[in-house]
């Protein structure tokens, strides 16, 4: 492991003005990576965070151990003229609108077309400059939804909330989330011609029902195995014993929120102060916890949680227990 030298508190506060205030953005980043590794971060961790090769962070840290700041600094070189011109690269930009991903074929069109033949890192070069990213692709239900229904809801929401914000009445975020040793992790930064591994097996699933405001306030509860109205009807039972002012409950349209026994409560909810609010079909956004879940299976829950189930109960509880101090959603009012 790479380390650096101690550093002065000289050079810490002037590595903190060039990382803040210097006006190229690359000798920012630089002074940022120095930082970084004499806080202790690896290298692997620094370039995680500022989303380049671990290599380049490497060669930063060798070029300050050397010379000092001045490492920061390119040297001037002549260099091989461009092998892809200005409009070439609009050209490129333009195919991977309708082609986004296979660099393949947008190499085959250059040559084919322009007669140019260039590598794919020159091609991920130019793709990275125009601020793109290789990361998954999202699953959209936007098509299926009624847009005037959607507006109408956001409309209502942004009332209730800033009447909440007034402090009239308090506005929170119900629905349920499943955890099982079945890992939820889509990819993750791994060293080349290696694997991260974590064992994938069926076991018993732990469901979370929760009520979350956007001040991190969470109330959860924990059922193992699967949930049903009873369930649903028992949580928003105990958590009417607890309110202390009228108390919005924004939902979404899953059977178990819509059948017979869940709808035939609503009424005495309401003279316990806790009031319903369902949400058009087809609009997960405008429920922000589910934000918590997303953070909880592809960002806070470690490797480790996977390798039996009493490990992804208790790093399941410790989230949810930690959730509003360690582990926070920092949301736009």
């Amino acid at each position: 492991m790479k380390q650096l030298s101690s550093l002065s508190d000289v050079e810490v506060s002037t590595l903190e003005a060039m990382h803040r205030y210097h006006t190229l953005s690359q000798i920012r980043m630089r002074a940022q990576m120095i930082l970084l590794s004499h806080r202790g971060y690896h290298l692997q961790e620094i370039a995680y965070i500022l989303d380049v090769t671990r290599q380049a962070v490497s060669l930063v840290i060798d070029n300050w151990e050397s010379l000092g700041i001045s490492g920061f600094y390119d040297k001037s070189r002549s260099g091989r003229p461009r092998s892809l011109s200005v409009e070439d690269e609009a050209f490129i930009k333009d195919l991977i609108e309708k082609e986004p991903r296979s660099i393949i074929k947008i190499q085959a069109i250059l040559e084919a077309e322009k007669a140019k033949h260039v590598s794919g890192w020159t091609i991920k070069r130019i793709l990275k400059r125009a601020n793109l990213k290789w990361k998954r692709i999202r699953k959209s239900i936007k098509s299926k939804r009624n847009e005037l229904e959607f507006r109408e809801a956001q409309q209502k929401i942004q009332i209730l909330a800033q009447r909440q914000l007034q402090g009239e009445i308090d506005l929170v975020y119900f629905d349920e989330a499943g955890f099982s040793l079945d890992p939820s992790i889509p990819y993750a930064w791994q060293p080349t011609g290696k694997n991260i591994e974590v064992p994938a097996s069926k076991s018993t699933r732990l469901n979370v029902l929760g009520f979350m405001n956007k001040q991190n306030d969470l109330t959860p509860f924990v059922v193992q195995g699967s949930v049903n109205t009873a369930i649903a009807v028992a949580c928003f039972n105990e958590f009417s014993r607890n309110l202390t002012k009228k108390t919005f409950v924004i939902l979404d349209n899953s059977p178990v929120h819509k059948s017979k026994e869940f709808i035939g409560n609503l009424r005495r909810w309401s003279t316990c102060g806790l009031f319903v609010r369902f949400l058009p079909p087809y609009s997960p956004e405008l429920n922000i916890i589910e934000i918590l879940w997303r953070k909880i299976k592809y960002e806070w829950m470690p490797f480790s949680a996977y390798l039996s189930f009493e490990k992804l109960k208790t790093n399941l509880d410790q989230i949810l227990r930690d959730f509003g101090s360690k582990y926070e959603i920092k949301f736009s009012h």
